[in-house]
């Protein structure tokens, strides 16, 4: 591999060069799209095309072929195979004799014909292509054809299992983005430099690797000068070329004392300056070191925590990656608002403008591999093309401060030794980022193998089914966990972590694909799809909610499962800060994914806008550099009794805090404060920080008395670090004690679980019943109980469980109310489920209830997926003959020993007991509750 070494290429940074010698290649093109897969040059061109751009921006290739199509967005013009470009150019006289590079900041697979003579073929596709014409061209007028073919010239399996193909997201484009010129070649070129910070020296060493074609006296100076703040030159160094061995000349740059560091909290950037002959090339550069121990990240010594976000490359107007600094400016200063401070490319890697952004914004990237599937050692094809892929990666890239870290792509399987080889080879070229196998890789069960500096995983190794204690994050697949994960399967708190699985590591340990929790779409967005891609799915998927009768639902559904998905995700968020011997997590996803079926998982949509489901604030109390979290056991106190101590008419809670920030926090001041529903604080207190390291450390725990609370109240507890913007903040459910027993509130009321003649009767002449249905005599007609939203999205994880002979998720989206309504008078809710709710939806077998009038709606509906669109109900009512009935699909007696379950039977019991339970739909009484149809 030790020609990769010394083919580093140039343009990696600004070359600074005449304007005559560089010949602007954007404009108008011929254009001829070969949809017969002919051989040779076209005879005639019999169309146009502006470059740079793609077929799709400019509206050639074939209409969509269907108008249905909902496992990604639909591209208005689609073309696929081999696309020839021509234009005729003027060489000037002042070029003769002089060599050229033609450059093309990012394509697919191109071959070059120059007057009618194949030049040769390129077929990177994460770097600039560059054809070096040595000799280069004749004054006068020269004919330049590009054939750039999308359909082959790349490993089959990089089409469907890389997010720099895939339909999916970015899309299988083909054209030419970024920079596009053709150049002469100085007389003596820099064909590449190594750039090494030395953070403890404060200096940087410096190689920089000539052609060898100098003229005599041929100087070579190196400067720094600071990009960020003064601008004046703090060091430089000038060399005889000629007089330097091995084609290279080395230098270690002393910055001084004051150097600035490079780090999230302060990027601060150098110019190294290259001046050969007069020519200059300018290279952005970051003082900085990113290392791992056994549990950790550390920036420049300092201990620190990646809050990542996975990036698929979703443009929706453009169908690629924006090549230009000000969109990825903008890109990155919205992920910051947000708190995050690292993106993970999923199986491709950005373009430089992406780098630079990164650098100016003080941001983690991890480009990929562009690849995810079996890294199989017996295709040579394919490990070949993946090798130059990530050669050249590091290459282009090494000098950006902000590439820390690198993966071999995503979930990969096969050889393990091969990816242990290649790490290897990455390493040789650049010891100064951090490299992994996989993202995820065997889907964790393999563990950590040697050879890896950190491990993105969901898992630390195998597991018995059933349980968690290997995993990493909170939210799994039906598929890939029992019941779907710690957060839909257990009791709400704040106090479950991962340390088992992350104490055992060797090296640090990132929680792969944070999160997943759908939320219903908002179809508003649609009209926002004005460039190459339509969103025909979300049109689709209007339709269906049309002909189920629930179209004026949309705007609610979209919200209330949204407000619940963020709560979730700050949930999973917090478990990883909780977790000592964490090191960081990757989002899926701040931002919706518009493939794979549509997982609607983001708190942004597709075009990084806020849903309105949480503000860029409150997000940022649970994912910042400093975090401030409560632990408890239970988000719901009772005056009665406290779960798991007996005490009562207190609330406790400890107080835990994760700090990297790169400062101390000693001597600050921690206040928290418990306020009543309308903002009054009803009690507060502070204690001073004595702690004095970064990190995850514990004050002391919170103790107050709450019996002053007499009717059942949603309270909430802020967190604030005075004198910061780290504050947070949790609900709290109060619940006092009751004169009136379960048994007492029963009275008059006729319990059931199932319609028989006689209950029949007894609503006709009048009764109160309550029916809360066996399940075995509704299982066909109902779906699951689900607490969290459904995980990605339900098309796709229910063919794997189906697949793989699992058990399917319910599918559902969360709870939809009315937190007005008589029947929460005991038991205050928001309009969307919250963690008080968890007993009462793991008890419940929500009823469908399609044959019912589309106007019809139960005072507790459950939000169905886009796939089946079932209106669902756990808790609805009617009258029926004189009589009125209030059905209720959650087993309340099984769960009446849990302070939430019986608090919620005594509301509706005390809602079935009052003036307001005047249900206003009436049926008759044909016991039909076996006549649903079925779930699935």
């Amino acid at each position: 591999m030790k020609s990769y070494l010394s083919i580093l290429l140039l343009f990696l940074g600004i070359t600074t060069m005449a304007a005559q010698d560089r010949i602007d290649l954007s404009g108008r093109w011929e254009l001829y799209l070969d949809r017969e897969g002919t051989k040779g040059i076209p005879l005639q061109f019999d169309d146009y095309i502006m470059l740079p751009g793609t077929t799709d921006t400019a509206g050639k290739g074939l209409l969509p072929a269907s108008k249905t199509e909902t496992t990604h967005l639909t591209r208005l013009h689609h073309f696929k195979g081999k696309a020839w470009y021509r234009r005729t150019i003027e060489i000037p006289k002042s070029w003769r004799g002089s060599s050229l590079c033609l450059f093309m900041e990012r394509t697919k697979p191109s071959t070059l014909y120059i007057d009618g003579k194949r030049v040769w073929a390129k077929e990177d596709i994460s770097v600039p292509q560059q054809y070096f014409i040595s000799g280069g061209l004749t004054s006068g007028r020269h004919t330049i054809i590009l054939c750039i073919d999308n359909a082959s010239g790349v490993p089959e399996q990089i089409y469907a299992s890389s997010h720099a193909y895939t339909e999916d997201t970015q899309t299988n484009w083909n054209g030419v983005i970024g920079r596009f010129y053709i150049e002469r070649e100085a007389s003596a070129i820099i064909t590449g430099y190594r750039l090494i910070p030395h953070v403890e020296h404060r200096t940087v060493t410096v190689k920089v690797y000539t052609d060898g074609r100098h003229p005599r006296n041929s100087h070579l100076s190196i400067s720094a000068t600071p990009r960020t703040w003064n601008g004046k030159i703090v060091t430089r160094d000038v060399f005889n070329v000629e007089k330097c061995e091995g084609g290279y000349v080395e230098v270690s740059l002393d910055l001084g004392t004051d150097a600035r560091l490079w780090s999230e909290f302060t990027p601060d950037l150098y110019d190294i300056t290259f001046n050969l002959n007069g020519v200059e090339t300018i290279i952005p550069f970051g003082l900085r070191e990113f290392t791992a121990d056994k549990h950790h990240f550390y920036i420049n010594g300092k201990k620190t925590f990646l809050r990542g976000k996975h990036d698929a490359c979703v443009w929706p107007l453009t169908g690629h990656v924006p090549m230009d600094i000000g969109t990825w400016n903008k890109y990155l200063q919205t992920l910051k608002s947000y708190g995050i401070n690292h993106v993970r490319f999923h199986s491709w890697c950005p373009p430089e403008a992406a780098f630079a952004a990164a650098d100016e914004q003080g941001i983690y990237l991890q480009p990929e591999l562009p690849f995810w599937g079996d890294f199989n050692a017996k295709d040579s094809t394919l490990m070949s093309f993946l090798m130059t892929e990530g050669l050249n990666i590091v290459q282009q890239y090494a000098h950006h401060p902000s590439f820390v870290m690198m993966a071999l792509g995503n979930e990969l399987w096969g050889s393990i030794d091969m990816m242990h080889a290649f790490v290897e080879e990455f390493r040789r070229i650049d010891s100064t980022k951090l490299y992994t196998f996989g993202s995820n890789y065997y889907l964790g069960y393999q563990g950590i193998k040697p050879g890896m500096d950190y491990f993105t995983t969901c898992r630390m190794g195998g597991e018995t089914w059933g349980q968690f204690n290997t995993h990493t994050r909170g939210s799994f697949s039906f598929a890939d966990a029992f019941d779907g994960g710690m957060l839909n399967h257990c009791y709400p708190n704040t106090v479950t972590n991962f340390d088992e699985a992350c104490d055992v590591a060797t090296v640090p340990i990132i929680s792969h694909e944070t999160g997943q929790f759908q939320s219903y779409p908002n179809y508003a967005e649609i009209q926002k799809y004005t460039g190459v891609l339509y969103p025909y799915s979300m049109e689709v998927f209007r339709k269906r909610l049309v002909d189920a009768g629930m179209a004026a639902q949309a705007h609610d559904f979209h919200r209330a499962s949204g407000l619940w998905a963020a709560q979730l995700y700050k949930a999973d968020i917090e478990m990883d800060l909780r977790t000592r011997n964490m090191a960081g997590f990757q989002l899926l996803d701040l931002q919706d994914y518009p493939g794979q079926g549509s997982a609607y998982v983001g708190l942004l949509d597709a075009f990084m806008d806020n849903k309105g489901f949480i503000m860029e604030k409150e997000w940022r109390g649970f994912c910042a550099p400093v975090v401030p979290m409560l632990e408890w056991d239970s988000y719901v106190y009772s005056t009665e009794e406290r779960p798991h101590t007996g005490a009562d008419c207190t609330w406790s809670a400890g107080i835990a805090i994760a700090n990297y920030g790169g400062q101390s926090l000693r001597g600050k001041t921690l206040r928290w404060e418990l306020l009543w529903p309308d903002g009054r604080i009803h009690s507060e207190g502070r204690q001073t920080i004595a702690k004095d390291s970064l990190g995850l450390f514990r004050l002391d725990p919170i103790e107050d008395g709450i019996c002053d609370i007499l009717r059942p109240t949603q309270m909430r507890v802020n967190l604030q670090i005075e004198g910061t913007e780290y504050a947070n903040s949790y609900p709290m459910w109060v619940y006092p004690g009751s004169e009136k027993s379960l048994d007492k509130l029963k009275r008059g009321i006729l319990i059931a679980h199932q319609m028989t003649d006689e209950i029949g009767r007894k609503l006709q002449r009048g009764a109160r019943v309550l029916l809360m249905p066996d399940s075995a005599l509704v299982a066909g007609n109902t779906v699951g109980g689900l607490f969290q939203t459904d995980y990605w999205n339900y098309r796709m994880f229910k063919t794997i469980c189906e697949n793989n002979k699992k058990s399917t998720s319910p599918g559902t989206l969360g709870l939809l109310m009315n937190p007005r309504h008589a029947l929460f008078r005991e038991f205050p809710t928001d309009s969307c489920t919250s963690w008080q709710w968890f007993p009462i939806v793991k008890a419940s077998r929500p009823l469908i209830l399609d044959h019912l009038s589309k106007t019809y709606r139960p005072l507790i509906q459950v939000i169905d997926n886009i796939e089946r669109n079932h209106k669902l109900g756990l808790v609805f009512e009617f009258c029926v003959g004189k009589g009125k009935l209030l059905v209720c699909m959650a087993d309340l007696d099984s769960i009446s020993q849990t302070i939430e379950g019986r608090q919620f039977y005594r509301s509706l019991l005390g809602y079935m007991q009052s003036r307001d339970f005047v249900p206003q739909t009436r049926i008759w009484y044909k016991p039909s509750l076996r006549r649903h149809k079925s779930a699935n």
